[in-house]
């Protein structure tokens, strides 16, 4: 039996679903930790995935990377509920502060700001690449059992350009995510 495998992507600017391999389906979710949470967790209910795959675009912490990344893991970078829980914790839960994909080596920080400035935590935390969606995303495939995994394409470098440069960009990452994917398909 084939793997029934969503992808879910933010916005159509950043992956065209016509171009998805035969058997993978493409579901946008919107920006923000929101919107992504409350489509995979629609996604998830109506589509039973064994995998779900986030890609989407990201501004750079690490300047050493670039190119397409292989998440391995995502943290929380804007829950700030300082006294209750430190920062990316969230307070009064025993829910996970990192989700960990199992694949790739690069660390992303989730938040719901397009990061446009240094940051010192992030560093401190080892985050390479910033995003709006994969927190919510890992969370909710957490809850549901699902497995999940993501790649993100640097489109900026998170800094006071950070804006035009996605806009310039933005569409650049998905030729790279779908001929990824044909070889995770094919192995």
């Amino acid at each position: 039996m084939t793997q029934k495998i969503l992808v879910l992507t933010a916005l159509a600017s950043e992956l065209n679903a016509a171009a998805a391999p035969a058997g993978v389906d493409v579901i946008y979710t919107g920006v923000g930790k929101v919107n992504a949470a409350s489509t995979a967790t629609a996604a998830i209910l109506q589509h039973r995935p064994q995998l779900v795959i986030n890609f989407g675009t990201a501004g750079k912490i690490n300047p050493h990377r670039d190119g397409l990344l292989d998440i391995a893991s995502v943290i929380q970078r804007d829950m700030l509920a300082i006294p209750l829980a430190a920062r990316g914790v969230t307070p009064l839960s025993d829910e996970p502060d990192c989700y960990a994909s199992g694949h790739g080596d690069a660390r992303c920080g989730t938040g719901d700001s397009f990061v446009t400035a240094a940051d010192p935590w992030l560093v401190e935390q080892g985050v390479d690449v910033v995003d709006m969606e994969l927190f919510a995303i890992a969370h909710t495939c957490h809850r549901y059992g699902v497995s999940w995994r993501a790649f993100k394409f640097i489109t900026d470098a998170a800094d006071d350009n950070a804006a035009d440069h996605w806009n310039d960009n933005v569409h650049r990452g998905a030729d790279l995510f779908w001929e990824r994917l044909r070889l995770i398909l094919a192995a």
